[in-house]
């Protein structure tokens, strides 16, 4: 069980409790859930999305689907989906597909679909595709505290 370098120095800066949940290697985060024995609206799943300035974290359930023209709308920005080679250069230690949630951990902003809000307790890929990090929910809530707050995504 790893999880990435600069997110584990990161939680522990912040002094956040958090433990560790081990599963066999999954292809997306459904099948993650499932693996994990986790509830699959507490498993937060990160997408990287690019626009004219930067890029930024959209997280939400894995559970849900993020609606992009929604998503734009809240940040009145035009947005595509990241390239494998764009994720790879701004997280460098995770594996393609096991981004965390903790964008601050990587200078990336984040978004952050308000279906997580009030979740207990939160799951979330460690940076390889065997490692889930779980922490409580007022410590997820911590971690996102820079984070913009919106609705943009739907129940899959």
């Amino acid at each position: 069980m790893t999880i990435a370098r600069k997110l584990q120095d990161y939680i522990d800066g912040e002094g956040i409790a958090y433990d560790t949940v081990a599963h066999h290697r999954t292809a997306t985060t459904s099948q993650t859930a499932q693996a994990a024995h986790v509830p699959g609206n507490r498993l937060a799943k990160s997408v990287v999305v690019h626009h004219e300035m930067g890029y930024v974290l959209a997280v939400v359930p894995s559970t849900h689907r993020i609606e992009l023209s929604t998503l734009q709308d809240v940040m009145n920005r035009r947005l595509g989906l990241a390239s494998e080679d764009e994720v790879s250069s701004l997280f460098a230690d995770c594996d393609i597909g096991a981004v965390p949630p903790i964008g601050s951990a990587y200078d990336v902003p984040v978004i952050l679909d308000e279906s997580l809000g009030n979740a207990s307790d939160v799951y979330f890929e460690g940076g390889d595709h065997k490692t889930l990090v779980h922490v409580s929910g007022p410590s997820f809530r911590s971690l996102m505290k820079d984070a913009q707050v919106a609705r943009f995504s739907h129940a899959a």
